[in-house]
């Protein structure tokens, strides 16, 4: 992975409630460690789809599926290496 990809992808669906919230959590998260993140709809790939269908929001840390349906906040804080105060 590259210097300037981001670290951090959200896996989203247009029109789903949890997403929103995860980008709000997302966010949080990106303001404590300053690292970026970027956003894919599911429904743009097929393999994504396949693989997430309705288990979305998914976070991936670095490629890896992280969690889903919910940024666990302060885990992923940890895994980031930044610890919340």
């Amino acid at each position: 992975m590259g210097t300037d990809e981001p670290r951090l992808t959200l896996i989203t669906r247009p029109g789903c409630h949890l997403c929103d919230v995860a980008r709000e959590a997302m966010a949080r998260v990106v303001a404590v460690t300053g690292d970026r993140w970027t956003e894919v709809d599911v429904t743009s790939e097929l393999e994504l789809e396949r693989d997430y269908g309705d288990r979305v929001p998914v976070v991936l840390l670095d490629g890896r599926e992280h969690g889903y349906w919910r940024v666990e906040e302060d885990r992923l804080l940890r895994d980031l290496g930044t610890p919340r105060a």
